[in-house]
C-alpha cells in the first residue's frame, strides 16, 4: 500500500530511515514542504509529532534529526534483542509454511547482494518485518515498530563493516532453520544472538568512527 501523498509523517520518516536526513541534519518545514509536495501545516503537525517521539530534537529554534549517545544504543539494543527474540519464539510456534518459505526465499536472495551494504541494510529490515509479522502478535509486532523507528537515527550500518554482511546471512540462515523446524527456544537464541554480534559491530564501527 503506497502512503498517501499527504501523509508528511510517513514520508519525513521515510527519509530519515532510507538516510536522505541523517542524524544532525536540520529540518525546513518549507523545504520539506517542497520537497514532498505537501503544504507547511501538515509538514509542521508532523515535524511536532516527530519531537515528540524523540525522533527530532531541538537546536536552538531548528529541528535535527537525533542522534542516539552510547547508553542510549545499549539500552535500545538490549529491548531489541528481547522483542525479536520474542517474535522469533512466537513465529516458530505460529509463523504459517508460506511465510517460512518467504523468509527461506529473502535468505537465498540476499547472497545477490552482498557487496552492496545499503540494499543488505534495506533487506535486512525487510527479513526482520517479516518475522514480526509471522509472530502473529499485533501488540509485540507495534513494539518493535517503535524500535525500528529508532533504528534509523544511526547514521550508518552494522552491515557495513568487513565481512559482516556474510556472517549476518549466515545467522539469519540459523534463525530461518530454527523457525521451520519449529523450535521456538532455538530460534529465540539464534536471533537473539544475530542482535548481540549486529550490536558488537556497530559499537566496533564507533569506537574507529573518528580515527585518523
Amino acid at each position: 500500500m503506497k502512503t498517501a501523498p499527504t501523509d508528511a509523517y510517513s514520508l519525513i520518516l521515510e527519509a530519515i530511515d532510507v538516510g536522505i536526513y541523517r542524524p544532525g541534519d536540520r529540518l525546513v518545514e518549507s523545504e520539506l514542504a517542497e520537497r514532498f509536495g505537501v503544504s507547511r501545516t501538515p509538514v509542521r503537525e508532523a515535524l511536532q509529532r516527530l519531537e515528540t517521539q524523540s525522533l527530532l530534537t531541538r537546536d536552538g529554534r531548528s529541528l535535527i534529526v537525533a542522534s542516539l549517545d552510547h547508553n542510549q544504543l545499549s539500552e535500545l539494543y538490549v529491548v531489541r534483542a528481547e522483542l525479536e527474540a520474542l517474535a522469533a519464539r512466537l513465529a516458530a510456534r505460529h509463523a504459517t509454511q508460506e511465510e517460512i518459505r518467504v523468509l527461506q526465499d529473502m535468505v537465498e536472495e540476499d547472497r545477490q547482494i552482498m557487496g552492496d551494504p545499503d540494499a543488505l541494510s534495506r533487506a535486512n529490515r525487510r527479513f526482520h518485518r517479516q518475522i514480526h509479522l509471522a509472530s502473529h502478535n499485533l501488540f509485540l509486532v507495534q513494539q518493535l515498530n517503535l524500535v525500528h523507528r529508532s533504528m534509523a537515527l544511526l547514521a550508518t550500518t552494522s552491515l557495513a563493516a568487513e565481512g559482516r554482511g556474510e556472517k549476518a546471512l549466515a545467522e539469519h540462515h540459523r534463525i530461518v532453520q530454527a523457525l521451520a523446524n519449529r523450535d521456538a527456544g532455538s530460534a529465540a537464541e539464534a536471533l537473539r544472538d544475530h542482535i548481540s554480534k549486529a550490536f558488537v559491530t556497530r559499537l566496533k564501527l564507533d569506537s574507529t568512527a573518528g580515527e585518523i
